[in-house]
């Protein structure tokens, strides 16, 4: 049978497509996420065009093979990670940018677009492309679209399904599917986009999608402000909502991130020593509109206790000072391993977060460090640890469990933007009720009866 599937797949995408050498296809068996178990595939697949989907769908199903989808692998929930003896069907060829149409704002692209060639090339006709994921340089449109991924501009502009107008998906009896529309609005039938947004490749595979576009915002200007505690940080962002101000971006960072951040870039971030937490605000409404922003959050965070506030309207200024933001990751894997949680609470819970996760940090002795977006409550609280070190690894997962539980206690949801993947099943169960689980099950077998698409990824599928 392995050797027949293997034939009718280099059959259908060419022999060059079809890779089987288990040294090669382990560098396609699972993701960033180090908690998520992963497989070896029989075979990676990359095909080229919505023929080559089809085919390899086909193929799959005749012989009962699970098929896992998978973008550029950067995610963080093991989502993409492969299934002993399934095929990983990689999207990375379909890379074309088919349309972008200026007069009606959207742009139709394959799921191998990468998220900023997608944005400069819309950049080029006065229009914006507005989900930015933090690996936006290298991550695919395909898996912005699979987890529903967001980013630091959601507070303004919201996650990728808020830009998604229409796809085109292959289904699981290998008939391809269109959703959506091209229009502003519309409202004929089911949702489906919003049903293949964020279904982890359980339901079919996408193979295009149609995007609304924004016109390209003004050059931002950034504010930064430094408070003694986490408290008063998150006291500040309940008072921006509450005043009814939404910058394009308010990024929150704990003493321990902050701590990481000025030893990776050599530099302190200006806001003195022992701050407690730091907000890093920026305003794209343009010019003097843009100022007085600025000038209103930068009052409510002196309100609110900051010890230091700091805007500037400087391009290349405000570049560093998101920089900062932006190598946190790195900035945190210079002391070990990590761990990346990704907990969405109300924005008036963000503070007993953070002292949660001191104490979950005390209490399994090791670094926890918090940095998010503030403006809608999406932390992303990562663990370090050594990977070396006896016991250190379940200590780290221990640590990863108990945020979720404080999550989940303080009003919130165990994912904002990453998905639940293969390791979070059973948070996933927990937070939405046995309906909630039931539905899922019979969305999916209706859509995927053999349970073809990624099995195991959000849910299991009962015999």
């Amino acid at each position: 049978m392995t050797a027949a599937l293997l034939d009718r797949l280099r059959a259908g995408l060419g022999a060059d497509a079809v890779l089987t050498d288990p040294e090669v296809t382990a560098a396609y068996s699972r993701d960033q996420m180090p908690l998520a178990p992963a497989g070896t595939p029989l075979a990676v697949v990359l095909p080229a065009d919505v023929a080559g989907v089809r085919a390899v769908v086909t193929a799959c199903a005749a012989h009962g093979v699970p098929i896992v989808p998978r973008g550029a692998g950067s995610g963080l929930s093991g989502a993409a990670n492969a299934i002993e003896g399934g095929v990983v069907l990689v999207t990375t060829r379909l890379d074309r940018i088919v349309e972008v149409d200026p007069a009606n704002r959207l742009a139709v692209v394959q799921p191998g677009v990468v998220n900023l060639d997608l944005r400069a090339a819309v950049e080029k006709h006065g229009l914006f492309y507005p989900p930015d994921p933090s690996s936006y340089d290298w991550c695919t449109i395909g898996g912005n679209l699979a987890t529903n991924a967001g980013g630091l501009c959601c507070v303004k502009y919201g996650v990728t399904a808020d830009s998604v107008l229409g796809l085109e998906v292959v289904l699981a009896d290998g008939e391809v599917l269109r959703t959506g529309r091209r229009t502003v609005k519309g409202v004929a039938g089911y949702d489906l986009t919003s049903l293949f947004v964020g279904s982890e490749g359980t339901l079919g595979i996408i193979t295009e999608a149609t995007l609304a576009l924004r016109p390209l915002p003004e050059a931002p200007g950034t504010l930064v402000a430094a408070f003694g505690s986490a408290r008063e940080a998150g006291d500040a962002v309940s008072r921006i909502v509450r005043a009814g101000l939404v910058p394009s971006l308010m990024e929150i960072m704990d003493a321990t991130t902050i701590a990481a951040v000025e030893a990776y870039l050599g530099t302190d971030l200006g806001t003195g020593s022992g701050s407690g937490a730091l907000l890093l605000c920026q305003s794209d409404a343009g010019g003097d509109a843009a100022r007085r922003e600025l000038a209103s959050v930068e009052r409510v965070c002196r309100e609110a206790g900051a010890e230091l506030t700091h805007a500037t309207d400087d391009v290349a200024e405000g570049k560093l000072l998101l920089q900062a933001r932006r190598v946190v990751h790195g900035a945190l894997e210079a002391y070990g391993s990590c761990m990346t949680d990704d907990v969405c609470v109300p924005r008036t819970r963000i503070a007993e977060l953070v002292a949660g996760c001191e104490r979950i940090s005390a209490e399994v002795g090791l670094r926890i460090a918090v940095v998010g977006h503030a403006g809608d409550g999406n932390m992303h609280p990562t663990v370090v640890y050594d990977a070396g070190a006896a016991g250190e690894f379940d200590r780290a997962r221990r640590a990863f469990d108990a945020i979720l539980d404080l999550g989940l206690s303080l009003g919130g949801t165990v994912t904002g933007e990453h998905g639940v993947g293969k390791f979070k099943q059973d948070w996933l169960a927990r937070e939405i009720g046995p309906v909630g689980l039931r539905v899922h099950r019979e969305l999916k077998r209706a859509l995927d009866p053999g349970n073809l698409f990624n099995p195991g990824s959000m849910f299991t599928q009962p015999g």
